[in-house]
């Protein structure tokens, strides 16, 4: 009887293609002699152009009331870590009461905090003469 010599596992012996001698091979490329296929690259339908940056802006409603303040509250949370200036538009704004004010201020204040910048646009004179008898002129940055 002759003995045989054991086979050696295949993990033993790295091949062409193998991790220890090149790259692997790519999915269903053929084993010798044919290169890979090349894979597909997609081109951007759009050249590459840096984004403009514009600043947010927010309308207000006609009526920042306290009714309406929770909605208000959820239309500015998410310009809260805005880190460009947000624009607020108060042109429409006809009434206001100190609720409507109240989450104005706190969304001015904490945006100062992080020393982010509220911009307003436009005129409201209920704006000016509410914040004005409740001592938040300075606080709001509203203009003069």
């Amino acid at each position: 009887m002759t003995k045989r010599k054991k086979a050696t596992p295949a993990a033993s012996h790295p091949t062409r293609g193998g991790h220890l001698l090149g790259p692997p091979r790519a999915a269903g490329a053929a084993r010798k002699g044919t290169p890979p296929k090349p894979e597909p690259v997609e081109k951007p339908s759009t050249p590459l152009v840096a984004p403009r940056l514009v600043s947010p802006r927010l309308a207000l409603a006609a009526e920042c009331l306290v009714s309406g303040a929770s909605a208000l509250k959820e239309s500015l949370a998410p310009l809260l870590d805005e880190p460009l200036p947000v624009t607020l538009d108060i042109t429409s704004l006809q009434r206001i009461d100190t609720a409507g004010l109240q989450v104005m201020t706190a969304f001015v204040r904490e945006r100062a905090g992080h020393g982010r910048t509220v911009e307003w646009q436009g005129t409201a004179p209920v704006l000016a003469t509410a914040a004005q008898l409740l001592g938040l002129t300075s606080l709001l940055r509203l203009p003069a």
